[in-house]
């Protein structure tokens, strides 16, 4: 077992194949974090539950339980990022992952390059949000009603709390980042290349098709008529934007 690099993050990985597990090893540690493993679905919900790493790499094809299942698992009880790896380039598999609260996912054979970047971006995204926590409580009360109202959407950017038309929406974190950074805008298109840049984290890396999925989960949880949305709008060949009115 290697020994743990101290005041590093700690990532899981969850795959039953040993040679990407020792690939996936050798650059997470060579970038100064530590890891642990897991060959099965199971031993992985055990392990991410006692041992609470910072980010969690998960298959979906694993023996005993399969990847969604254990991101579903975890997640019912931690907030932790999890990127899902899928040796499947159906859509099919990248929705279900995200519906079940996967922050992100990779397609195999991935660049290990590319697989760090997201890595960084994950959990850079966690410490800003933590960060805003620590100032919120320190703040109290002096702090200012922190919201962003554009039509029907608000956005409650202490509580991380969605609302339409006066109705809480339950939105992953990704999905409100998301929501508030076309919301700080009206009515400006916004590409899926810097949307992937500003809200993931990563440039070039990323698949777009990431943001038409997390955009898609989105418009099913405030649109009324999804096939006609009134709030999340669609630039065709462009990108997104949120409507004023």
């Amino acid at each position: 077992m290697e020994e743990m690099i101290k005041d590093a993050k700690t990532i899981l990985i969850v795959d039953d194949e040993q040679p990407i597990v020792d690939i996936l090893v050798y650059n997470l540690r060579k970038e100064g974090y530590n890891t642990i493993e897991a060959s099965d679905g199971l031993t992985a919900v055990d392990i991410a539950l006692e041992q609470r790493p910072d980010l969690i790499l998960l298959d979906i094809m694993l023996p005993k339980l399969d990847g969604l299942s254990v991101c579903k698992r975890i997640k019912n009880s931690l907030n932790i990022p999890i990127i899902m790896l899928t040796a499947k380039d159906g859509e099919i598999d990248k929705i279900l992952g995200l519906e079940l609260g996967a922050d992100d996912y990779i397609t195999k054979p991935f660049s290990v390059r590319e697989l760090v970047a997201r890595v960084k971006a994950n959990l850079r995204k966690v410490e800003v949000v933590s960060n805003d926590k620590i100032v919120e409580t320190t703040m109290g009360e002096k702090k200012k009603e922190n919201k962003i109202v554009v039509g029907s959407l608000e956005l409650d950017l202490d509580k991380f709390e969605t609302k339409v038309r006066g109705e809480i929406i339950d939105l992953t974190l990704r999905e409100f980042e998301v929501l508030k950074f076309l919301a700080s805008q009206p009515e400006q298109v916004v590409t899926r290349e810097t949307l992937l840049e500003k809200v993931w984290g990563y440039e070039y890396y990323g698949d777009i098709r990431t943001v038409d999925v997390t955009v898609r989960r989105i418009r099913e949880k405030i649109e009324n008529d999804t096939s006609a949305p009134k709030i999340l709008i669609t630039k065709r060949g462009v990108g997104y934007y949120i409507a004023s009115k």
